[in-house]
């Protein structure tokens, strides 16, 4: 089986896959990202989560790859797979055979994540494509016709969006992020909901008309971990593939896997 992770700042998302088969998604699950966890104890979760299915980590689990946007957490992956699996993850960095040209001022500053989702989105749609991934930051990233990526924009997660004014509004309150009734809140809640939701989805939508201007009618697709709660919003996002990211993993294993 091959253990796919993508590494961001709030969470863990862990992909399984059937190694020598389709490329289906087996199983996935999300852990939080405590850059305190050791490699042992990540070892320790990642081997219960796989007993639920009877599987063993270090009998069924024959390959890893990764893309991390947090160091300590990558290490402890590469500590892990040392110790319990005998092999050496495949990593999203520079040197690493992705297939998708990157064509950023500088190449090294692309989150390896962004590039997995560029590599995922080719494989499942014709260029050119935006991906939208809503999760701690929100970003847009444009793949040209040819399959180059060009680059993007990133702003703010509408969770971080909405820490940072629950921190500065002393009368603000947290809400549950879900569909107000009116786009015009009747009550601070409502307010909070209309802004988080619709607004995020407004400014997603702003964002892809001015990319569409310099790319030639593409194809909108929407990821991460809050595209379910927004991704529906978005006049403009196409197509929702919540776990695009590790079917880019996938991709990028099986194109170093020599």
């Amino acid at each position: 089986m091959l253990l796919a992770l993508d590494v961001g700042n709030t969470e863990i998302v862990v992909g399984l896959f059937d190694d020598d088969g389709p490329s289906e998604l087996v199983d996935h699950w999300r852990l939080s990202c405590d850059p305190e966890r050791t490699s042992d104890e990540l070892a320790l979760v990642l081997a219960q989560l796989l007993g639920h299915r009877g599987l063993r980590l270090t009998a069924d689990v024959s390959g890893v790859v990764m893309c991390a946007g947090v160091p300590r957490v990558a290490a402890a992956v590469r500590a892990l797979t040392a110790r319990y699996l005998g092999v050496a993850p495949v990593v999203i960095e520079p040197g690493t055979r992705t297939g998708v040209p990157i064509l950023y001022e500088n190449p090294r500053e692309v989150g390896a994540d962004r590039i997995a989702n560029a590599v995922g989105a080719l494989d499942r749609f014709e260029p050119p494509i935006v991906v939208v991934d809503f999760g701690t930051a929100t970003t847009l990233d444009a793949i040209s016709g040819r399959g180059e990526y060009l680059g993007g924009a990133i702003v703010p997660g509408v969770e971080v969006a909405l820490d940072a004014l629950y921190a500065r509004a002393a009368l603000l309150r947290r809400v549950e992020l879900v569909e107000p009734r009116h786009v015009i809140g009747r009550s601070t809640e409502q307010s909070i909901q209309s802004g988080a939701l619709f607004g995020t989805a407004a400014l997603v939508d702003g964002m892809v008309e001015r990319m569409a201007a310099e790319l030639d009618q593409p194809t909108v697709v929407a990821t991460g971990g809050l595209s379910a709660l927004i991704g529906p919003y978005c006049r403009s996002v196409e197509h929702h593939e919540p776990w695009l990211t590790l079917f880019g993993l996938r991709a990028v294993f099986e194109r170093n896997r020599a």
